[in-house]
């Protein structure tokens, strides 16, 4: 429960519906193919569409212009904070010039995203001057060389849990990105996304620097949670009420190491 003001908004119809480029047909067959599969939430539809809206409409949806927001938390329903949030994130987030916060990174699901690194490529390509010059590359290449001579490596920023700040979606980089992926039709002709969306954009449009892992935010979604590490900091004091030594951060599976490596804050241990 909040004391604050609670604003509820309807998702504008043509940000849940096809557009007019679409195969529908086929759409349905790569749906029923990838269900066969066993691919999660490969026969869903309405995943689909929540992909598309949450990688290129939720930051133009009324709601934030006329409350005239800069920045967002998204909060999905189930989840726990298992730290106590005793600062203002979004304050830190403007102080610091951060655009990008996350608490857990994993690696996407490879059949899912076939074709979404040759069409980043082949936008990069025409714009490489939206790469930023101090980017995070090394967070989604599995090589450091030239983007067309090396591969996606399949880590993401997972999105359930971002903090973020609306002028990079809304910046013309990332709309003119978007709308490369959605002529390509990935969203409905296999299963994008948002997650990885957002990461590639996040990892070559920004700087490092504006990119920030939030260690002192405990949280849990399910399967998965990031528990902060240290035990004198912020469980001895009883701060957090999670397990670091279940904290997914370490897991084979999570691509929160491969962060810290080159990340301005590094390995919080």
């Amino acid at each position: 429960m909040t004391r604050a003001p609670v604003y509820f908004g309807l998702v504008p119809k043509e940000h849940w519906s096809y557009p007019s480029w679409i195969d529908q047909e086929k759409a349905a067959r790569e749906r029923e193919k990838m269900g066969e599969q066993g691919i999660i939430y490969g026969d869903s539809e309405s995943y689909r569409h929540m992909c598309r809206f949450q990688s290129g409409f939720f930051f133009e949806h009324p709601l934030t212009y006329e409350l005239g927001l800069e920045y967002y938390w998204r909060v999905e329903p189930g989840v726990h904070l298992t730290c106590d949030v005793d600062f203002d994130p979004f304050v830190f987030m403007q102080l610091n010039n951060k655009a990008y916060g996350f608490t857990i990174s994993v690696h996407e699901f490879e059949d899912t995203i076939k074709s979404l690194w040759p069409e980043t490529i082949k936008f990069v390509l025409k714009h490489p001057e939206y790469i930023a010059p101090d980017n995070a590359r090394h967070f989604v290449l599995q090589e450091e060389r030239d983007f067309a001579e090396t591969e996606y490596n399949l880590c993401h920023f997972w999105s359930n849990f971002e903090i973020g700040d609306l002028r990079f979606f809304r910046g013309k980089q990332y709309k003119e990105y978007f709308d490369h992926l959605d002529k390509a039709g990935g969203f409905f002709y296999e299963r994008w996304g948002d997650a990885p969306v957002h990461s590639i954009a996040a990892a070559l449009f920004l700087n490092r620097s504006q990119i920030y892992h939030f260690e002192d935010i405990g949280y849990y979604h399910a399967p998965w949670g990031h528990c902060p590490y240290n035990r004198e900091k912020f469980h001895n004091n009883g701060k957090c009420s999670c397990n670091p030594e279940e904290s997914f951060d370490r897991d084979g599976w999570s691509c929160t190491a491969l962060w810290w490596e080159t990340s301005y804050e590094g390995d919080p241990v």
